[in-house]
């Protein structure tokens, strides 16, 4: 399995359109899917990893409120991408709105998966570490 890391600034252009960077495309392949992500940014996975992801969200209990919930919405915003010639997504508007993408975007590698936030969103999610750090003492890292 390989995996991405790091961070990418970029512009959405004036068609919701992001580049994905060079160093993720090989990753993401030819048909990733881009879904609602936590904390208010967006999931880009490539296809066998969102299958994997759609596995173990499909294992969960119908009969759970919580688990219904989740389940919905990551499918209900979820939608397969290609990218084009010059290794751009475009970024259904529904998920733009809901992770506040205008213009200036990060683009970041987080291990199977890439995440796509509103450049200020990012910094202000980035400027207290001290939450972060306490929670790797708690799991021992």
């Amino acid at each position: 399995m390989n995996f991405v890391f790091g961070e990418y600034e970029y512009r959405l252009d004036s068609k919701g359109r992001v580049v994905i960077p060079p160093k993720f495309r090989d990753f993401l392949g030819n048909d990733p899917v881009i879904t609602k992500g936590l904390d208010g940014c967006l999931f880009v996975f490539a296809r066998e990893e969102w299958q994997s992801f759609e596995q173990k969200l499909s294992a969960l209990p119908v009969a759970d409120a919580k688990a219904r919930a989740f389940t919905r919405f990551f499918f209900a915003g979820a939608q397969e991408v290609s990218p084009d010639k010059q290794g751009r997504i475009s970024l259904p508007t529904g998920l733009r709105h809901f992770a506040g993408l205008t213009k200036n975007v990060i683009v970041v590698g987080v291990s199977d998966r890439i995440e796509i936030w509103d450049l200020d969103s990012w910094r202000a999610y980035n400027d207290d570490t001290t939450d972060i750090a306490d929670k790797m003492a708690e799991l021992g890292i």
